[in-house]
């Protein structure tokens, strides 16, 4: 049996560098004492990959995928107009039709104890026929 706080969670760190004129902006993270550098200025739009957090795959989201129609896990301030941004820039598809749903958390009974599974907000998105998005 494990006592609480005895498993060590990986911590990361901000560590900033000295700046070249001509050098491009980074930022070195550490992660369980190994740095990684990751680029800030690269080809992807930032709002993009911050308003579209993943697909949400499920059985039902599968099958509705064969009609055109996708789901996405998206952030909590993220509206219809920022999620077509972020499906044309992500993806190269424009989207029809964009559904919101906002799934509330759940307060669970488990073992003996209580818990709460978290919420989600979710993006039906509904592309023109004939456009696909494959996701890798």
């Amino acid at each position: 049996m494990a006592l609480f706080g005895s498993k060590k969670k990986e911590e990361k760190f901000l560590v900033s560098e000295p700046k070249a004129k001509n050098a491009a902006k980074t930022k070195a993270v550490v992660v369980a004492s190994k740095a990684v550098v990751i680029p800030t200025s690269n080809t992807i739009n930032t709002l993009a990959t911050s308003t579209i957090i993943r697909p949400h795959i499920t059985e039902k989201s599968g099958l509705l995928s064969q009609g055109g129609v996708y789901t996405f896990v998206i952030s909590a301030k993220a509206n219809k107009d920022s999620i077509s941004k972020a499906v044309k820039t992500l993806y190269k598809v424009t989207p029809v039709k964009i559904a919101l749903i906002n799934n509330p958390s759940k307060r669970v009974f488990v073992r003996g104890r209580r818990g709460i599974v978290s919420g989600i907000r979710k993006a039906v998105v509904t592309v023109k026929k004939g456009d696909k998005i494959e996701f890798v």
